[in-house]
């Protein structure tokens, strides 16, 4: 169980350091659909992904093995919010896309939103 626990603790803290970066001013970023979004692999697709339930709430991934990882990994549920930097689970998280197809969860529109507009200040 520990090992579990540490494991869950790595990633997320990778997720947080990851994602925190990721994003630059000159790229675009839209709210898109949460089931057009495999949640595991992390990117934007054009069409629907495969629906997966896990207490009581829906996530998608786009294969078997996404289903399999989302069902046994709740690290694979969870993201960081690069707005807030706090944890959101990817079920009810706002998603945003750039134009390659990552993404980014947010707590919320607003935290887009802010997010959003600190990148076009930074640019300028």
């Amino acid at each position: 169980m520990k090992t579990k626990a540490a494991s869950l603790l790595i990633t997320l803290a990778t997720t947080f350091i990851f994602w925190g970066n990721f994003a630059s001013a000159s790229e675009t970023w839209k709210i898109v659909e949460n089931k057009q979004v495999c949640m595991v692999t992390n990117m934007h697709f054009a069409k629907d992904q495969i629906p997966v339930e896990k207490d009581n709430k829906t996530y998608y991934g786009c294969c078997q093995n996404c289903k399999a990882t989302i069902q046994k990994d709740a690290s694979a549920r969870i993201a960081t919010d690069p707005q807030s930097k706090k944890f959101v689970d990817k079920a009810t998280a706002t998603i945003a896309s750039n134009e390659a197809g990552d993404v980014l969860y947010f707590q919320n529109k607003e935290n887009f939103e802010k997010y959003v507009k600190e990148l076009k200040t930074e640019s300028k």
